[in-house]
């Protein structure tokens, strides 16, 4: 029997290991998906902590349920190891870890670079290797084949290689890593159908594109979108400001059009792993080329100084009472970067609190979500929402559905509302983006 009929045999009959490097918000919704459906899947981090917890069979991902990790790490269908010796024994392999950008806005693949190295040590036969971590168009072609095939294994041939991205939105209720259409592009004809077949037998609807390369850009296009359109409803939001024209009321009305327009809405800057990074990873991509993506690079501009923007907001509203931005003492609520999750990455509410720590403010938080955290080696931990009149005012930075807004207004001197919390009230006590 050929190599690839053999593993073709092993998948259809959930024979088949599979292994998850990084055990992160893609990972352990991945590891837990293909063990409920049938597959032994053992996970691979570093971090211990997150090992052992998965050994107790506790979730530390919200997306993951505490009941379903607990079930199939019983059932001996779900492991988690930091010994990378055993990717030899798996069939698939594949790549989930983080794709930071660095200081400089490049592109930081280190992660899957390290991930790279650590398969090539035990790669074999019969192994399908799938990057799922978001990155430049070419990185499977360019980066991870080559590196593979120093092993003298040849790809397509002796082991299958192939990207699909995550499409991983935390606290999304609707779609989770099930459900959510699955893009697949292999290498070659032979990398597709074998990655097809391992994800169908997991996966709600399979995608099937003519190459890595595709279903890269086609990733990145999804979150230079939305970049976009936000960085463009973050522009409507300053004009309309200048205008003295409420925003979230001028696209309410144009959202009533039933075709040709799509709303998206103001906020004090993006979050998130994904919106804020990934379409850098094509604007670097493209200088290589010669080419300035200036779509992108605009809109970064916008969502990039929307935290300067909103504390210089601040300070107007705190202007109407008389007060300065020194010594004034300001609760953010929400540190979160988007509602009822805990994810601080790229959060532009910390971007905020160290504006206002800049000029000297007395910084408070709540967040039901974050107990503490720290930035910029200070230490922050969640105050509770007893006393809010005796803040100067109070910033709505995540809008996370559990808090009492109506309490809020009613206990609150003032308030700044970033997210339109507050929509159905009026007050000058208010003041919005």
């Amino acid at each position: 029997m050929s190599t690839e009929n053999s593993l073709l045999l092993k998948i259809k009959e959930k024979n088949a290991a599979v292994g998850i490097i990084g055990l992160g918000y893609v990972g352990l919704p991945l590891g837990v998906e293909f063990a409920l459906s049938g597959y032994n899947v053992k996970g691979f981090d570093l971090d211990q902590k997150k090992i052992t917890s998965i050994k107790d069979g506790i979730s530390y991902i919200k997306d993951v349920l505490t009941e379903e990790l607990s079930k199939v790490v019983k059932s001996g269908n779900f492991s988690a190891t930091t010994n990378f010796d055993e990717l030899s024994e798996m069939d698939a392999i594949i790549i989930c870890v983080p794709t930071p950008l660095r200081k400089t806005k490049d592109p930081d693949i280190s992660y899957v670079v390290s991930a790279t190295k650590e398969i090539a040590k035990r790669l074999r036969k019969e192994q399908i290797i799938v990057l799922e971590s978001t990155t430049y168009p070419g990185t499977t072609e360019e980066l991870i084949k080559p590196q593979l095939e120093e092993t003298g294994l040849i790809a397509g041939k002796d082991f299958f290689l192939a990207f699909s991205p995550e499409r991983v939105d935390p606290g999304n209720k609707n779609y989770k890593t099930k459900n959510t259409p699955k893009l697949i592009g292999g290498l070659t004809k032979n990398c597709l159908e074998l990655t097809t077949e391992l994800y169908k037998n997991v996966m709600e609807k399979i995608v099937p594109v003519s190459s890595p390369k595709v279903a890269e850009m086609a990733k990145i296009l999804e979150n230079t979108f939305r970049a976009i359109n936000i960085g463009l409803a973050n522009e409507t939001a300053i004009i309309c400001d200048k205008l003295d024209i409420n925003v979230w009321e001028v696209i309410d009305a144009a959202a009533t059009k039933p075709f040709g327009f799509m709303p998206f809405y103001p906020g004090p800057g993006l979050g998130g792993h994904c919106i804020p990074i990934d379409p850098q990873y094509l604007s670097w991509k493209l200088k290589y080329y010669n080419y300035n993506a200036r779509f992108i690079e605009i809109a970064d501009e916008i969502n990039s100084k929307m935290p300067e923007y909103v504390v210089q907001k601040i300070a107007d509203a705190l202007n109407t009472v008389k007060k300065p931005i020194n010594g004034s003492k300001i609760l953010i609520l929400g540190v979160a970067y988007k509602p009822d999750i805990s994810d601080l990455r790229e959060s532009p509410a910390l971007d905020i609190i160290s504006l206002l720590s800049e000029k000297n403010a007395e910084i408070f938080y709540n967040d039901p979500y974050v107990p503490e955290f720290n930035e910029n080696d200070f230490s922050f931990k969640s105050t509770n929402l007893d006393n809010l009149d005796q803040y100067d005012i109070v910033i709505i930075a995540t809008n996370h559905s559990s808090y009492d807004y109506n309490d809020i207004f009613n206990k609150s001197k003032l308030i700044f509302d970033t997210r339109n919390a507050l929509k159905n009230l009026d007050s000058e006590k208010i003041f919005r983006i």
